[in-house]
């Protein structure tokens, strides 16, 4: 039998957290955070982690578990999240993945063994070539390889392609989740305008100190380079106003935002939710004690 879990994805700043944690206290659960970046410790305002506050009223996993100087990959995630999912479920609690790295999410509910030789940009790479292709094309591709897919969708073409293309490095494994996925969207200039909100309140909690710090000792390293921190290096170095590397960081917050999107709406089967609509949380929380009741 499958282990039911709640995930919560969207784009950032889109209120995952909030959701997730009402989520949590709703139907007793734990959190495990979808996030490649809120893995550091030390990145706490850049990375929007939930706050030593809300932490304290539903645990939370994944969260400062690696140093700056570490990296973490997909492979790391599904390892680690499994793990977490093991340990809530053993003492009667439902788990909530929520966070808004695609990749890490799909791999660990679609099966992926990423513990191959193939480096997982390619990986990447290889999925997003295949993204222009229409249906048709995808389904000739598929008939070339071989390949038999019942109920065709672009979803399990591109898997099954993928898993041809890089041969054993992607073999995929059943789940053991049966995963109800709640994607947050909002009509794009309000999740604009909560982007560049977000970032405002970021300096103001002490980003620039952070992303100095960060700069200072570590500018290298895997965790400088997320979004939060390297659009700073440039007013650090005497490139840039403080006022254009802010602006540069609203910038490529939002084309993430979009990007987040795009990855959901193309590659994982979610259920959208605008959260600007009147009742939506009603509706979610709903949607979910039918679930786990059903």
């Amino acid at each position: 039998m499958k282990t039911k879990i709640i995930v919560i994805v969207g784009p950032t700043a889109v209120g995952k957290t909030a959701l997730a944690i009402e989520v949590a206290k709703r139907f007793g659960g734990e959190v495990v955070s979808g996030d490649s970046q809120q893995v550091y410790r030390g990145l706490d305002i850049g990375t929007a982690k939930a706050s030593p506050e809300e932490q304290a009223v539903v645990p939370h996993h994944l969260i400062d578990v690696r140093e700056v100087t570490e990296s973490y990959s997909a492979f790391d995630f599904v390892s680690e999240a499994k793990k977490a999912i093991e340990d809530i479920q053993s003492r009667g609690k439902l788990a909530i993945i929520a966070g808004g790295t695609g990749l890490y999410i799909q791999s660990l509910l679609e099966g992926y063994h990423l513990g191959g030789e193939t480096p997982h940009e390619e990986i990447v790479a290889y999925r997003a070539s295949l993204e222009p292709y229409s249906d048709e094309e995808l389904a000739h591709l598929v008939e070339q390889a071989g390949l038999e897919i019942p109920q065709f969708n672009r979803r399990r073409a591109m898997r099954a392609l993928e898993i041809v293309h890089f041969g054993q490095d992607l073999e995929n494994q059943e789940s053991p989740y049966e995963p109800l996925i709640i994607c947050l969207d909002d009509e794009r200039s309000q999740l604009y305008e909560r982007i560049n909100r977000r970032v405002d309140l970021m300096f103001e909690a002490g980003l620039l100190d952070e992303a100095k710090w960060l700069f200072d000792h570590y500018p290298d390293v895997q965790a400088a380079k997320g979004i939060g921190y390297k659009e700073l290096f440039p007013y650090f170095r005497g490139e840039q106003t403080l006022e254009e590397a802010s602006e540069s960081l609203k910038q490529a917050t939002r084309r993430f935002a979009k990007r987040q999107l795009t990855w959901f709406r193309n590659r994982m089967q979610v259920t959208f939710y605008q959260i600007g609509e009147s009742g939506v949380k009603e509706r979610i929380l709903s949607q979910i004690e039918e679930f786990l009741n059903d």
